[in-house]
């Protein structure tokens, strides 16, 4: 990862670094620690002090040991074979270990209902070929060897995989369809959230079309071309639309289910066998009982 530091700032680089790096700010200590992070080409220390200009490379391949182990922790499948599996992951549940929270995730989970579990992301990502945010529910695709991971990688690069999303959005959205096509990087003013800006950016389209208007919401269904973090959260956030229950985007008082964004449908071909696959799921028992209120209305 390489990072042009363009904003004034006055952060030591290990603070710097945790709102760009899945990391612990104790985790980012070390990687400076042994050289795997550089400044302008050389390696510094954990009390340097970033400045505008300042070219960041943290290199690739920091392995630590870290103590991840298989917890019993209930699993939604929705489908699997000796390839992959198909997850309905719960709202709330961290899909990996990062950031000093090595319990209570989608791996851990994994971990302990099986050995077969593709190893091409290391110890700590074991079988995770993409991701979704923590308190997003929903559909995702694990790998259960190498070479149905790799295949896999390369579908989703390709756009070849499929994936709708249900949001729900406070404000009522007029027009039936719609398609955001502007792009997202670092919030140059809070660098744990992402934002469009035209600097330092990667293009970023959603399309989405109405389910439902309620009074002041309106429920849809989102299909991405891209992938960046945070996408629909951003692209809903920019055009005035933000998801409800998102504490991050909307700064609003939230209760702890969090933001009403949901993977509802994956659809692709088996990377190894070629058969069609297409899988859908509804919302979950928090979600849907907010809409029947809003139903009451």
């Amino acid at each position: 990862m390489k990072i042009n530091v363009e904003e004034e700032n006055r952060d030591r680089i290990d603070k710097y670094l945790v709102n760009y790096l899945d990391e612990s700010r104790s985790m980012i200590d070390k990687m400076i620690d042994v050289g795997y992070v550089l400044v302008n080409g050389n390696v510094v220390n954990a009390h340097y002090m970033v400045k505008v200009g300042d070219s960041i490379e943290v290199k690739d391949g920091f392995k630590i040991d870290t103590d991840i182990v298989a917890e019993d922790i209930p699993l939604d499948i929705v489908y699997e074979d000796d390839d992959l599996a198909i997850i309905n992951k719960k709202s709330g549940m961290v899909v990996h270990p990062g950031s000093g929270n090595y319990h209570g995730t989608l791996v851990n989970a994994l971990m302990n209902y099986t050995d077969d579990l593709s190893d091409m992301n290391g110890e700590e990502r074991p079988g995770i070929v993409h991701r979704i945010d923590k308190d997003t529910s929903g559909l995702m695709v694990v790998a259960k060897n190498n070479e149905a991971h790799r295949k896999l990688v390369d579908m989703l690069s390709k756009h070849e995989i499929k994936r709708e999303y249900i949001a729900l959005v406070k404000g009522e959205f007029m027009s039936d369809t719609a398609t955001i096509d502007a792009p997202i990087g670092r919030d140059p003013q809070n660098r744990k959230k992402m934002a469009v800006v035209a600097r330092n950016s990667k293009q970023a389209i959603t399309h989405l079309r109405v389910i439902k208007r309620y009074k002041g919401y309106t429920l849809l269904r989102l299909a991405l071309e891209t992938g960046r973090t945070h996408q629909i959260r951003v692209h809903l956030n920019y055009i005035g639309f933000p998801i409800y229950n998102d504490p991050l985007y909307t700064g609003d008082s939230t209760t702890e289910f969090g933001q009403f964004l949901h993977s509802t449908s994956i659809e692709f071909d088996h990377p190894i066998t070629g058969k069609h696959l297409h899988f859908e799921v509804g919302v979950p028992e928090e979600f849907q009982k907010f809409l029947n209120t809003l139903e009451e209305k």
